[in-house]
């Protein structure tokens, strides 16, 4: 460990040691290692779409890729020929989606062998190695596996150590303690588009990696150091082996439904990350002022209004349930669906306005920062139904559906992203302000319905 790794690592322990807030002392350990952890994936997220299309599916670098021609042809044996953009465009939609998918299988290994401690240690170490082989051409794909394989170990195990740090009757204290553990998510995603960006602008793609790679070592150096205070399995409380009621069932299938509405929204906000780093370097303006501002710093934009939009909507729905005019779950998730399309439209109307002419970085900045409060609106949301909603026998298997919704998601963004080339820039965000529409009129249509089954409960 260098100097400066010893000294961040320290600085964790002194500030777990002050014990400034009534919490365990492995809360501070959970939170800094997912702060290092978030930061080395949005930073590497942010660089992948751009660092494929710009140079690794290139002549030249292509050919290095170990295994990539049976891959390739895997790959449009199902949709045909496929340009360098559009291949891109697929291999990051597979990759963002199985990030999803393997915590549910991560979180069944955990539970039923190696424990949620060493399951985390494992998924740190895997994804350490995966930002690692980022830097080379040639281990790309074993680098993607590496990554999605961590993911699945440490993503889901490791917020189930931060709910067994609590007793059980202890809901407020967990309740606040999630709410540090996601500001340290925040603070990752923020900051790591703009150090990762920039260092790959100044100094090259690897360079972006590489420190992507130093800051995922710092997190497991962090976890290391906290290891005694983080509990070894996470107890999981049995149910009742009974089978569920004519109620439950509806519950269940209203809760599904949900799910399924807020794939339209997730479909809409994801392209940020895959297509929309291809848009920006195509069609807006590079500079500010003389600046000439990193493609990946836009991303960074969302995550922020994921962060500061908290207390204003806080604020606004406390205005709003004071006159008895708070949506509901549903109204929530059907308002971030018109906020996803308008953000969309943003970009729509730039395209248009501009004509062909470098457009205003502004616009993405609307567009970023309108998607950031779409997703406060309809993904928390969804969470909080989920585990207020569904039967205690369930429960933890429809919190588990609710994230294979990013798991489709993230697929169709891959298939969808493949026919930016083909059109025109408009039209393509046009359509996806069209899906968010469209799940915004689902709960027009039958959002009271889902709401009065799930009160039913």
């Amino acid at each position: 460990m260098t100097t400066s790794e010893a000294s961040l690592v320290s600085l964790s322990e002194k500030v777990a040691a002050t014990r400034v807030t009534p919490h365990p002392r492995g809360l501070f350990y959970l939170a800094f290692t997912e702060a290092w952890e978030r930061f080395s994936y949005y930073g590497m997220t942010a660089l992948l779409a751009l660092f494929m299309v710009n140079q690794l599916l290139l002549p030249g670098h292509v050919e290095n890729i170990a295994g990539f021609s049976g891959f390739r042809a895997a790959i449009e044996s199902l949709t045909g020929p496929l340009s360098t953009q559009a291949l891109a465009s697929q291999i990051f939609g597979l990759y963002s989606g199985f990030v999803y998918f393997t915590p549910l299988l991560g979180g069944i290994v955990a539970d039923r062998w190696i424990g949620q401690r060493n399951a985390v240690v494992i998924g740190a170490l895997s994804m350490s190695a995966g930002h690692l082989a980022m830097t080379f051409d040639e281990s790309f794909l074993l680098a993607l596996l590496l990554l999605v394989i961590g993911s699945g170990f440490l993503k889901g195990n490791i917020s189930s150590q931060v709910g067994a740090l609590y007793p059980s009757d202890d809901e407020a204290r967990r309740t606040r303690g999630f709410i540090l553990f996601s500001t340290a998510i925040n603070v990752g995603a923020v900051t790591g588009p703009l150090v990762c960006g920039l260092l790959a602008q100044v100094y090259g793609w690897h360079y972006g990696f590489g420190v992507a790679a130093v800051f995922m070592l710092l997190g497991l150096a962090t976890y290391l150091s906290g290891y005694r205070h983080l509990p070894a399995r996470v107890e999981r409380q049995n149910c009742e082996s009974s089978r569920l009621t004519a109620g439950d069932r509806r519950i269940v299938g209203a809760l599904i439904i949900v799910m399924i509405i807020t794939v339209f929204q997730s479909t809409s906000f994801y392209q940020i990350f895959n297509v929309m780093p291809i848009f920006i370097q195509e069609h807006v303006a590079p500079e500010v002022g003389g600046f000439r501002v990193p493609i990946p710093w836009y991303q960074s934009i969302n995550a922020i209004f994921s962060i500061v939009g908290v207390p204003m909507l806080f604020w606004l729905w406390g205005r709003q349930a004071k006159r008895g005019r708070e949506p509901d779950e549903l109204g929530k998730i059907g308002i971030g669906a018109w906020i996803a399309a308008a953000s969309n439209l943003v970009l729509v109307a730039a395209t248009v306005a501009y004509d062909g002419a470098p457009i205003h970085p502004v616009f993405p900045f609307l567009y970023s920062a309108g998607l950031g409060v779409s997703f406060l609106y309809y993904w928390p949301t969804l969470l909080a139904l989920v585990s207020r909603t569904a039967p205690a026998k369930v429960n933890a298997t429809l919190m588990g559906f609710a994230f294979m919704s990013l798991f489709v998601s993230n697929n169709l963004i891959g298939w969808i992203g493949g026919f930016y080339g083909k059109m025109q820039p408009a039209a393509f965000w046009t359509m996806h302000a069209a899906i968010a529409i469209g799940g915004g009129l689902i709960v027009l249509l039958f959002g009271r319905r889902l709401s009065r089954v799930l009160r039913s409960g």
